[in-house]
């Protein structure tokens, strides 16, 4: 750990240069009024060949232009033309005005498929604009490629917006996935509108519950017909997105309702029967929402897969058969991305985070596993990583906590060819801004040193006794503490207003690998406030920090931890403003909770001690809770078993209802979310009134 007091000369020697600097207006911090201390990189699209990409840039006048660029000298090559771009609708574009949804066009471009509100599939001849119907059997219970809540939650993810249906790569068959929620409970939502209010009634399994049974489909787009999936879908089972290899077969991945074996299976695209293609099993779970855990050889030979298996997650090569050849990367780091696979220099490239868990780096490794590089340089993380075509060059955006995003050409040896841009705005030097430091603590047990990133006050003065800001989320492999250029106007702001902002990661964090998740089996929630626990205790100790005045916010799974603080850990933590907060797991979906916790009926005592309603009798100092009454995540429901349990107990704590509201608060309400915050800052941790431009 570096020594602070290094920091606290740095600090006086800055002093009088940091107070003849400008400070923000409330407009330019919360209003987005145009100011040039911070300016937009521009945007790397694609490469056109290996000497030559293409950007998009916003001019004075507010329009995109494309250019060709080249990439060692930077000059703009006016002759030349960025590749055709696609203009067929695919999944995550806006959708037509009509009632289709999520409208996807066939490889070879002659068809679209979508779902309608009836939840039936339908195909659609681009030429002639015939369409067909190519399911019937849709319902308000049974939903043909339009997924169930909990799939598009928790295993395929949010930015499928519900879709379930797959082309092969060669357009004659379209897989799918078939959902029967009639057995799924139903979760009220109260809408208050009007003068007798609705329900929304939500198929939504808590913890222990029915899942929605699933059935795996394929229809040749020949003949209209569809084949199952040799699959019983009465079983206890999850499916994750099926992969369609280089070859037009398609692979299935299975899951136990136990989340601890991951199967792939190979699919009889005539028949349906299914074959094993690999097999693996851990001790605590296995993440089945990983959306590029296989990458296909494009010979079709083998294929990279990502696993986190030994504590860390790495790369492995398999043949189509599903044998091991052998482990690529191998070691105590985590691999993200893989960016490309060139099996003719037999290399892979990808990000890792090996030479600092708060860093991404760019690494090549041999498909044999013998030799890795780094290709990245300097102390610094590197995203946005873009290689070219024959892999002389990367486009990628390298900083720190001190140095601001830039952006620029690297060759393969390491060298920087050429700048391309930087973040720092015209007047960026003119401006005071807040220092930041990362610094490690040791857990309680010694295991583990957590990352803290603290970002100081304006004019920092260490004789001076600061209110302390903790934003986390604290979720598994979601941690927050990077070594990352990050400063936006408000926090800025809040430097300015003299408010010490940190951030800190616990064991689960990702910092650790899967190692350092496993901790958290069967008790989620436990370990993780008892490490943030140490970070406050850690931070109470600094001469600098008001050690009445520790505050911790977060939304969701953060909002969870911090009503966890203000109980579990009341004796650390003075205050904390909760967002949408689970506040017992038993109240959470199947799929999320189930594969940390397991099922309430196995793990009853995991789920009492981790359910912040146990620990309501340690309420002390003051928490502001705030939820949406429509959240269809994580329903209002947590909120009203909590506070009637510190009302029965009369505990004070304050509570904001957002009507109508989701999971996430927007538009006015989210508008008027952020005052309310800022006003409790104000009151309770600067001790000072709130400026007016606020309520304006």
């Amino acid at each position: 750990m570096r020594k602070l007091s290094l920091l606290f000369v740095f600090a006086f020697a800055a002093l009088s240069l940091a107070a003849q600097k400008k400070s923000l207006s409330y407009d330019q911090a919360f209003k987005n009024n145009s100011f040039d201390l911070l300016k937009q990189l521009p945007s790397q699209v694609q490469w056109v060949d290996d000497e030559h990409y293409t950007v998009y840039s916003r001019n004075a006048e507010g329009s995109w232009n494309w250019q060709v660029v080249e990439a060692k000298t930077g000059k703009t090559v006016p002759n030349m033309h960025p590749p055709e771009q696609e203009t067929m609708i695919r999944p995550g574009d806006r959708q037509p005005a009509s009632e289709k949804r999520n409208v996807t066009v066939s490889p070879d471009g002659k068809q679209s498929v979508y779902t309608k509100k009836d939840n039936n599939l339908y195909i659609e001849n681009l030429s002639t604009h015939d369409e067909r119907q190519l399911t019937t059997d849709g319902s308000q219970t049974v939903l043909n490629g339009y997924a169930s809540w909990v799939y598009y939650e928790e295993i395929l993810g949010r930015a499928s917006r519900y879709r379930a249906f797959w082309w092969s790569p060669d357009s004659k068959h379209l897989s799918f996935m078939r959902f029967d929620e009639s057995q799924v409970p139903v979760f009220p939502i109260y809408w208050a509108d009007g003068q007798h209010g609705w329900l929304e009634n939500q198929r939504y399994p808590e913890a222990g519950d029915k899942n929605p049974e699933v059935k795996i489909g394929v229809i040749s787009v020949a003949d209209d017909k569809t084949v199952w999936a040799d699959f019983n879908a009465a079983d206890d089972q999850y499916f994750g997105k099926p992969y369609w290899t280089p070859s037009g077969q398609l692979w299935v991945q299975w899951m136990n309702r136990g989340q601890n074996n991951l199967k792939f299976y190979n699919i009889d695209l005539a028949g349906g029967a299914k074959t094993e293609v690999y097999d693996e099993k851990q001790p605590t779970w296995i993440d089945l929402d990983d959306d590029n855990r296989v990458d296909f050889l494009e010979s079709g030979k083998g294929f990279i897969l990502k696993s986190d298996k030994t504590g860390w997650r790495q790369l492995y090569l398999y043949d189509m058969s599903g044998k091991l050849v052998n482990a690529i990367a191998n070691g105590d780091y985590t691999v993200g991305t893989i960016y490309k696979i060139d099996e003719k220099a037999k290399l892979v490239y990808f990000n890792a985070r090996k030479e600092n868990s708060a860093r991404w780096d760019l690494y090549s490794a041999s498909l044999d596993g013998k030799k890795l590089n780094r290709l990245s340089t300097g102390d610094y993380s590197w995203t946005g990583m873009s290689l070219s075509p024959g892999n002389s060059y990367f486009i990628s955006t390298y900083s720190n906590i001190s140095t601001p995003s830039t952006e620029v050409v690297m060759d393969m040896k390491g060298k920087i060819v050429r700048e391309i841009s930087n973040v720092k705005g015209a007047s960026f030097d003119a401006y005071a801004l807040p220092k930041k430091e990362l610094v490690r603590v040791k857990s309680a047990d010694g295991l583990f040193d957590l990352p803290v990133l603290i970002t100081y006050p304006v004019n920092f003065d260490p004789n001076k006794k600061y209110p302390v800001l903790v934003s986390i989320y604290g979720g598994p492999n979601a941690g927050t503490v990077y070594d990352q250029w990050h400063l936006t106007p408000a926090e800025i702001w809040w430097a300015q207003e003299g408010l010490v902002q940190v951030a800190f990661d616990n064991r689960s964090s990702g910092h650790f690998g899967k190692k350092g998740m496993n901790y958290i089996y069967h008790q989620l929630g436990k370990y993780e406030i008892e490490d943030f626990m140490d970070c406050g205790r850690w931070l109470k100790k600094q001469s600098w920090v008001n050690g009445s005045k520790l505050c911790i916010t977060g939304g969701s799974f953060g909002g969870y931890m911090t009503c966890m603080a203000l109980t579990y850990g009341a004796d650390v933590f003075d205050y904390g403003y909760a967002n949408s907060s689970v506040t017992d797991w038993q109240l959470y979906d199947t799929h999320y909770t189930e594969r940390y916790m397991g099922r309430p009926s196995d793990n009853p005592d995991g789920y009492k001690k981790t359910a912040v309603l146990t620990y309501a009798d340690k309420y002390k100092g003051l928490l502001h809770i705030i939820h949406g009454t429509s959240d269809d995540n994580v329903h209002m429901q947590n909120t009203m078993q909590f506070i009637n349990k510190l009302e029965d107990m009369k505990k004070y704590f304050e509570l904001m209802i957002y009507p109508g509201e989701r999971h996430g608060i927007s538009g006015a309400k989210g508008l008027y979310n952020r005052t309310e915050a800022a006003a409790f800052y104000y009151k309770y941790l600067l001790n000072k009134e709130m400026p007016g431009d606020f309520w304006k």
